[in-house]
């Protein structure tokens, strides 16, 4: 779908590298690597991944709260695509390659969990569905937009795009420390969260999950925090 205006803002700092709020990074190695090379053509999004091969489902992070970056303002919350026209929009600015090839392997149809990033409490806030594959992100040859990449052409574009759409809330907020906690316990007794991406591959705003990590923290929804 054509995007309006300023709908999508993915670029976390997390994409880029950047410093981030304590919360997000604690105790987590940066695993970022770029993974493959560029692709030549805006129609060539799609290649095998063996990283995604037992993949179904995704977390994908967004800024709920304000921040100005070259006088833009890049908040986008879940209530931000909620109020969209159809609840759908363009997850457009991703610049980070690992994160941009997860994207790439994204089907439509498939769910991801809207991850609220660079906040005061980082956490799940509710699901959203996949609705167009890959494409290419328009936003990297707008020389006024935030995430314009001068390096990358119109013959030979880099990054990559897919339109969501709100589903819904989850019953109450997950919060990054409660998910942690679990990563941690599981990490010790084997539970389905012991190489969830969010603590193993922290600092990608698009991240792989399994079926079953999926399923375990959707469940978390009806549990007490505490």
């Amino acid at each position: 779908m054509p995007p309006r205006k300023r709908t999508r803002s993915s670029k976390t700092p997390t994409d880029s590298g950047e410093a981030v709020d304590g919360a997000d990074e604690t105790s987590v190695k940066d695993l970022e690597k770029t993974a493959g090379s560029r692709r030549k053509a805006a129609g060539s999004v799609k290649s095998v991944n063996k990283d995604t091969a037992d993949y179904s489902h995704w977390l994908m992070k967004s800024e709920p709260e304000s921040r100005i970056e070259n006088g833009i303002d890049v908040k986008f919350g879940i209530e931000d695509l909620k109020a969209l026209p159809d609840q759908t929009g363009c997850w457009d600015g991703v610049r980070n390659y690992q994160a941009r090839n997860f994207m790439r392997e994204i089907k439509e149809g498939q769910l991801a969990f809207f991850y609220h990033s660079n906040c005061k409490e980082p956490g799940i806030a509710g699901l959203m569905k996949i609705v167009k594959e890959a494409y290419v992100d328009h936003t990297q040859f707008d020389k006024k937009d935030v995430h314009y990449d001068a390096s990358s052409k119109p013959e030979n574009p880099k990054w990559s795009m897919v339109d969501v759409q709100y589903q819904r809330m989850l019953k109450r907020y997950l919060s990054l420390s409660e998910l942690k906690k679990h990563y941690h316990q599981h990490c010790t007794n084997g539970g389905p969260l012991k190489n969830l991406a969010l603590f193993t591959r922290a600092r990608l705003s698009v991240q792989p999950l399994t079926k079953e990590e999926f399923d375990f923290i959707l469940t978390l929804e009806d549990k007490d925090c505490g």
